[in-house]
């Protein structure tokens, strides 16, 4: 062994450019370890020097030498390319737990995009680079970079910062990810320990040190255990026997060469924390010395607002900090004495934001300092604080628009600021600007409250422009910007001016409200309705939301298009016609909020008062709940209506409700992001609510259920009744046979007011329990009474379960067993699945799936870790009929569940699918086939198993060449072969289930009729030899193809004639004509068209028989040379000679 110290790798020279960084390594061997004395050279040119590395220990020194030689150089500038980059999507605070995986995600827009000159994305916690490992791992390109946390602990906790950096520069996020701890092993147990380190590593020891969690909510630590476990292993040893109070721990035994894993756990009088992380490297040496105790309390603690849920904490370090490791800072809501933690992994500074604090919530902060033997005192709390939005001064208002103009004066309105700076919008100023003189001049002096103006004195003819400033508590904001140029001329037109003060509420994902208010000038008439354009932002289209005027200020506008952004206006009629638009809304997001939720109308069970209840996603330290009905805010309550509002909730109540109170409520919430809901009360809904307010107001107790039963666990037996409301003050008595029965550990019985449920527990159910059973019940002066009659059958059924229940008890503690038996689950998308529960499993647990005993290997295997086993049976049919069964074993035992399909139950399954593809069958359509035509009706799942009939004039269709009955699975059809004259008719398909027959029709006739606006498809199949022409006509005239009449002749023989958006003038008779030099034919069809809302026309079967055109030139029969045969009185003329023909005429409806 090698005692003094020894270069083994001696200093070398450098010689290097100015600033030039370089490092001298060498490497030293002894026993003990040496200290090393070695420089860093800062490449100055005075750094030119000889250099020397000492190395000591307490048997000597040993020493080596390299010179560094600096050099001047003059560099060329290197220019780099900007790139910008602009985070589109950011990631939030974020909050989590122990055992979590959690990923933080950026999107951003990089530019230019050059693929040489990507940026590198650099994830920090606190300061500190992070790299990827097995509990972090990394991912950047395509404009995205994310960071995952695969199995979150509190050593992960932090401020994490994202930094994009390029040769010119970077871009940076950051936000504070907390961990809080996982669920403890025991009730009450500590947060595990975090930060593990490894001092003094020797040949078979080291030191282990960490940091002591928080014990906000728990009991005081007692002390720790430290656990080892070799590398590749799996068996964890604890070091200690019993736990020590400081945070280091030698930990020996270890043998030379060997790589292990270190953990720690805390405990406390409750029991022993989760385990901390492991650390697993071994760090070089370090100096490790022991503080001489806890550090001394924080100074003063000092709270200041921040955000509407967050506030800046900031605090004196102590006096002694005694090796201080961090800081733990605890939150209080004033009056609660319910301190909780505010980081979970120990802070270095001395000022954090305290993040997830209630809006409008009185709190109280203190901190405690910590280091390797524990917490020092709580500071003094800091005085209470009200979370809530630091005050400044309002953006600014916009949109001023002009709403009259007599000569001599203009009217004016403009939005409210967008941002009113914690504070309610008090005063309005406004500036008028005469374009001629170019000067603005004050308006008004004394402040304006509402956002409605008439500017007098004005001068006739006069162009003006005008700006408005919004003023709060703290003071005057930034004036809006100069509104468009307006001149003063008296406004005579007869139509109405434009409509103000759009709002839009109720915004949901393909809806939202739109309110305003009437125009000011209403023109030559009294205003008669209104209209509301749409357009969708980015673009310059707007339309039309209602087809007709409406006769108030608001309309529900429905179709829009999730995620998408819309803007809105209002124009107003008269008698004279529409008059201008509204200044344009704001855009609106097609989304609802995150946990909207709608408002619920019913009938309070204590009073009997009908009640509209609305529960804000969002609310405020300053929002107010405003009720409307029809849209109007509700401001008489004379009728005995009335508005309670607590928290995030609003109740509006109707003492006395009757026929007046039917109508549209709808409410807003102020100060939030547009949390708005409504609500429409029917007259038949308010009438069902009055007559259960009588009820409820009248003495009595409604009960939800009569009395029944239930088999529980053991076969113990549970009569039971629920009632629509008890108190902690009711009463009951049961009765068997007419003989009242005492409450005893036989007996037991017990109820709930929270659920209104009373129960009767029975622990032997036996053949004498068979009888009548009867309760009553006494709340106040409100009774109830209720019976269950259990004998015969019933009684033997319920006899039964209660021994099979029993049994079942003892079978289940045992082993694997299933919880849920095999089962049949019908989706209503048509899907077939077989479906199990397990439950009492372990690792060797095996599943197996069988049918009629021979094992089914399904494609994905069994997943037990849920419990839950599911064997999807795929288009099903006969071929799954069968014995079904599945095993779950292990070592302990095996139980098997089974399930027949066959019979009776293969049957049912036929009808649910047939009930399924019955509800979802669509109209009948005609499809064109090579061989003439084909009747289909689309469902959901067809198999040949369903009872289906086809039909035509009433008359059943059997299965044959000409007329083939068949499907697929998504369709049943019926194929014509060679349609003919007797073909037309009304035909009828019908699908049977065990209670219900569907019905779909389609009439074939030479009659189409068709709503206008439409498009008609015509279609017929052709042929002949050469390849004929096809010419339509409309009324024996010519039809001409253009932009609505489409002809189209498809591989020379599907002919068809589109005609786009029918009208009244293409009713009459459609012809086709086929022809070639042979001859051909020609078909006609009638075509009716009928107006939206008109009666559809009653088709009447009419012939449209084919008419045989003669040959256009003389036919020329070839002539053989040898002697022809006799001629057959079925010969068909040669292929050569064939005149076309037509068939299968089919019309389409779009």
């Amino acid at each position: 062994m090698i005692r003094g110290p020894k270069f083994l790798v001696r200093l070398r020279s450098h010689t290097v450019f100015e600033n030039t960084p370089v490092k001298l390594f060498c490497t030293v061997e002894g026993y003990p370890t040496p200290q090393v004395m070695c420089p860093l050279c800062r490449c100055g040119i005075d750094d030119t020097a000889q250099y020397t590395a000492v190395a000591s220990n307490s048997h000597g020194q040993a020493s080596s030498q390299a010179a560094v030689i600096v050099k001047n150089a003059i560099l060329p500038e290197i220019k780099y390319t900007k790139i910008n980059i602009t985070f589109l999507e950011t990631f939030d605070v974020t909050f989590g737990k122990e055992g979590d995986c959690v990923t933080l995600a950026c999107k951003m827009t990089i530019s230019p995009n050059l693929a040489n000159l990507q940026p590198e994305a650099q994830w920090y916690r606190d300061e500190h680079l992070l790299k990827e490992s097995k509990w972090v791992k990394m991912e950047s390109g395509g404009g995205v970079a994310k960071l995952t946390l695969t199995h979150l602990a509190k050593d992960d906790e932090g401020l994490y910062t994202l930094r994009m950096v390029t040769k010119g520069g970077d871009a940076v996020h950051k936000a504070y990810v907390f961990v809080e701890d996982g669920p403890p092993p025991v009730p009450l147990a500590p947060g595990a320990p975090m930060d593990i380190k490894i001092h003094d590593a020797n040949r078979d020891y080291v030191i282990v040190s960490w940091k002591p969690p928080n014990t906000t909510t728990e009991g005081p630590i007692i002390g720790y255990f430290v656990d080892r476990c070799e590398v590749g292993m799996e068996n964890w040893m604890q070091c200690n026997d019993s736990p020590i109070k400081i945070c280091k721990y030698p930990v020996s035994g270890l043998f030379e060469g060997h790589s292990y894993c270190f953990r720690v756990r805390a405990v406390n009088s409750h029991g022993i924390s989760r385990p901390s992380r492991m650390l697993c490297d071994v760090t070089p040496q370090v100096k490790f010395s022991g503080p001489p105790g806890v550090p001394s309390a924080p100074g003063q603690v000092v709270s200041t607002r921040e955000t509407d849920t967050s506030v800046l904490i900031q605090w004196a370090p102590p006096k002694e900090p005694n090796n201080l490791i961090g800081y733990y800072i605890d939150s209080c809501v004033k009056g609660s004495k319910n301190w909780t933690s505010a980081n979970h992994k120990p802070l270095k500074d001395t000022r954090f934001v305290v993040h997830g604090l209630t809006t409008g919530e009185m709190y109280m902060f203190r901190v405690q300092a910590i280091n390797e033997l524990g917490l020092s005192d709580e500071s003094q709390e800091s005085a209470p604080l009200s979370v809530r939005a630091a005050l400044k001064l309002p953006s600014s208002p916009y949109g001023v628009a002009l709403l009259h103009c007599d000569g001599e004066s203009m009217v004016l309105n403009w939005k409210r600021p967008l941002c009113s700076g914690g504070t309610p919008v008090t005063d309005y100023y406004i500036d008028k600007y005469n374009v001629a003189k170019r000067e603005w001049r004050e308006v008004n002096v004394p402040p304006l409250k509402e956002r409605l103006y008439k500017v007098p004195k004005l001068t006739l003819g006069t162009v003006y422009q005008f700006r408005v400033y919004a003023a709060n508590f703290i003071g005057l904001g930034e004036p809006s910007s100069p509104s468009a140029p307006f001149r003063c001329e008296a406004w005579t037109m007869p139509e109405p001016g434009p409509a103000y003060d759009l709002s839009i509420t109720e915004i949901r994902d393909d809806s939202g409200v739109v309110e305003w208010k009437a125009p000011v000038y209403n023109g030559a008439s009294a205003v008669t309705g209104y209209y509301v354009d749409i357009c969708k932002e980015g673009t310059d289209t707007w339309t039309v939301a209602n087809a007709a005027a409406v006769n108030h200020c608001y309309l529900k506008v429905k179709g829009l298009e999730t995620g998408s952004s819309y803007v809105f206006r209002v124009r107003a009629e008269n008698a004279s016609g529409t008059g201008k638009t509204s200044v344009p809304s704001d855009p609106v997001y097609a989304k609802a909020l995150s946990g909207t939720k709608e408002i619920k109308c019913g009938v309070d069970e204590k009073t009997g008062d009908v009640y509209l209840c609305f529960e804000s996603c969002q609310i405020t330290e300053k929002s107010q709940f405003v009720w409307k009905k029809s849209y109007q805010e509700i401001t008489d309550f004379s009728k005995g209506i009335s508005i309670k509002t607590s928290g995030n909730q609003s109740t509006l109540s109707f003492k006395n409700p009757d026929k007046e109170d039917v109508g549209t409520f709808s409410v807003s919430v102020t100060n939030t992001d547009g949390a708005s809901a409504s609500y429409k009360i029917t007259a038949e809904e308010l009438e069902k609510m009055m007559a259960l307010s009588y009820d409820i107001r009248n003495p009595i107790i409604p009960l939800k259920s009569e009395l029944a039963y239930k088999i529980m666990e053991r076969g113990r037996v549970c009569f039971w009744l629920q009632a629509e409301g008890i108190s902690s003050a009711v009463t009951y008595k049961f009765f068997a046979n007419n003989k009242e029965l005492v409450n005893s550990e036989q007996t037991k019985m017990r109820h709930d007011v929270a659920t209104g449920i009373i129960e009767l527990v029975l622990d032997h159910f036996t053949e004498d329990n068979e009888g009548t059973f009867s309760v009553q019940i006494q709340d106040g002066r409100a009774k109830a009474q209720s019976s269950l009659v259990l004998i015969g059958n019933a009684f033997k059924a319920a006899l039964a379960e209660a021994d099979y229940q029993r049994r079942e008890y003892i079978r289940v503690k045992e082993g694997p067993h299933f919880s849920q038996f095999l089962s049949v689950h019908i989706s209503e998308d048509a899907s077939i699945s077989l479906i199990c529960k397990v439950a009492n499993l372990k690792k060797e647990s095996a599943f197996h799936w069988f049918k009629d005993d021979v094992e089914v290997i399904p494609d994905v295997p069994a997943d037990l870790s849920s419990g839950v086993c599911r064997l999807p049976l795929p288009l099903f049919s006969k071929k799954d009929m069968g014995m079904h069964k599945a095993t779950i074993s292990d070592d302990r035992g095996k139980d098997e569940s089974q399930v027949d399909i066959s019979g009776k139950a293969f049957d049912n399954i036929v009808n649910e699918l047939a009930r399924i593809a019955g509800s979802s069958a669509g109209d009948l359509v005609i499809q064109c086939t090579a061989e003439g035509i084909m009747l289909q009706c689309h469902m959901k799942y067809y198999t040949e198993e369903m009872k289906i009939i086809w039909m035509l004039k009433d008359s059943k269709i059997s299965s044959s060449e000409r007329m083939r009955v068949g499907g697929t699975p998504a369709m049943a059809s019926l194929e014509i072969v060679e349609p003919t004259e007797r073909d037309k008719g009304v035909y009828t398909f019908q699908i049977t289930d065990a209670e219900k027959t569907y019905t779909r029709t389609l009439e074939l006739s030479g009659q189409v009729n068709i709503m206008e606006k439409k498009t008609l498809s015509l279609t017929c199949t052709v042929c002949g030899d050469p390849k004929p022409q096809v010419t339509w006509f409309k009324n024996d005239q010519e039809v001409e193809p253009g932009d609505q009449y489409v002809i189209l002749l498809d591989s020379g023989k599907f002919a068809s004639v589109t005609i786009k958006g029918v009208t009244l003038e293409d009713s009459g008779k459609f012809t086709m004509c086929v022809q070639n030099k042979y001859g051909g034919e020609s078909v006609d069809i009638i075509v009716s068209v009928f107006k939206h809302g008109d009666k559809i026309p009653d088709i009447k079967p009419m012939a449209a028989p084919k008419r045989i055109l003669p040959p256009t030139h003389p036919i020329v029969i070839p002539i053989s040379s040898s002697p022809a045969p006799a001629p057959s009185k079925s010969s068909a003329p040669p292929q050569s000679t064939k005149s076309p023909s037509s068939s299968r005429f089919g019309a389409r409806r779009k």
